[in-house]
């Protein structure tokens, strides 16, 4: 028999799929989209946390109004449609975590996080629990089978790639999800969800980080460290004391502005170091970095960690930021542990951001996996 668009062997039908809906315009299209083509389509939301003003600003996302929107669309869908509570969930396996991971006065990346165990793990399971043949999702990225496999690649929309965030998602997890918005422009999205009459049409997009209201990041995390907020030294690479800093958690590698210390030259957040309570600057070329040590590594390409661990080392691009485009690295494994030579290097790289590997630079790469960066040694204290 032949595969059907979502390549299940089965008449759209048969085929039972559960839509990951958020209450955005992306996964509201998915939906339409699916029950357009005649599949049997279930649509499932979770709450994934209900109080304070981020539930009431535009760009949150999985609260409040977005549970009702997503309500709305299926009703007008005529499909099913489920609320399942994940707030204990999301805060165990996303919000502790960042609020910790900052403290240790790292750049944690939750959205990450919250693909990897709330929205695939968790709500695979309950996909299954439904008779889901697949789980499908507004993720701008594309998959396809590959030599018996499903391979991950960039999407066609470039300004809305989402690989990054999804570098951590299992090869058994790609064989259970669908991504049908990743050889769309975000235009054509919004396009379709006007044809067909969506209330979500001229919704505005979620922001990455959906409980965190208005983008404060320390009044989040100081409710849950306020040791993060004690007052300690503002020291320059040289081992000079320069000031005082108001609390780890102000502050970011990179960060020129304000420092409230004064030099002769213009200095930068170089390293922040949680345990000694110190926040430590340089120099702009004191950010530069070539080498990464990672944790946590998925691998997803075929026999890359043996090419890793081989020779020279495995050549192929990699992201250390989200809205960068993929660079020239080689990675190698040492010892266990697994590096990431960046050839041109970066500025500014700090621990708990990703480092998501690419097949190429061609606009519809391959993603190969990646690791979350647990150690980033510039240049000025490299031996």
């Amino acid at each position: 028999m032949e595969l059907n668009s979502l390549d299940i062997a089965k008449p759209p039908a048969e085929t039972r799929v559960v839509v990951a809906m958020s209450g955005g315009v992306d996964s509201s299209v998915v939906a339409a989209l699916l029950a357009r083509e005649g599949y049997d389509v279930v649509g499932v939301t979770l709450q994934l946390y209900d109080h304070g003003a981020a539930t009431h600003r535009k760009g949150a996302c999985c609260a409040g109004q977005d549970i009702h929107d997503a309500r709305r669309v299926s009703a007008a869908l005529g499909i099913p449609h489920y609320v399942l509570d994940y707030e204990e969930r999301f805060r165990e396996k996303v919000i502790d975590p960042f609020a910790q991971s900052y403290a240790n006065g790292e750049t944690p990346v939750p959205c990450i996080a919250c693909n990897q165990t709330v929205k695939f793990e968790d709500l695979m399971e309950v996909a299954r629990d439904l008779g889901a043949d697949v789980l499908a999702t507004g993720h701008y990225v594309q998959t396809k089978l590959t030599n018996g496999r499903r391979a991950m690649s960039r999407p066609v929309d470039l300004d809305r790639d989402q690989s990054y965030f999804l570098f951590a998602t299992t090869p058994d997890q790609l064989d259970f999800l669908r991504f049908p918005l990743g050889g769309m422009s975000k235009a054509a999205v919004r396009e379709l969800a006007r044809e067909m009459d969506l209330t979500v049409a001229e919704k505005h997009d979620s922001q990455d980080i959906c409980f965190v209201p208005q983008g404060k990041y320390a009044d989040v995390i100081r409710k849950m460290h306020p040791e993060a907020e004690r007052v300690g030294d503002i020291v320059h690479l040289d081992g000079r004391v320069l000031g005082q800093h108001k609390g780890v958690i102000n502050y970011t590698i990179g960060q020129r502005r304000g420092l409230g210390i004064a030099a002769g030259e213009p200095l930068y957040v170089v390293r922040i170091d949680a345990r000694a309570n110190q926040v430590v600057v340089g120099p702009y070329e004191a950010l530069k970095t070539y080498t990464v040590r990672l944790r946590d590594v998925n691998w997803l390409g075929e026999d890359q960690l043996e090419a890793a661990a081989a020779g020279n080392g495995l050549a192929l691009e990699v992201k250390v930021r989200s809205t960068r485009p993929p660079q020239p690295a080689v990675v190698q494994v040492q010892d266990g542990e697994i590096f990431a030579t960046l050839i041109a290097g970066e500025h500014g790289i700090s621990p708990g951001q990703a480092c998501v590997f690419y097949a190429d630079d061609s606009d519809t790469s391959e993603v190969l996996g990646g690791g979350f960066i647990a150690e980033a040694v510039p240049a000025a204290f490299a031996a």
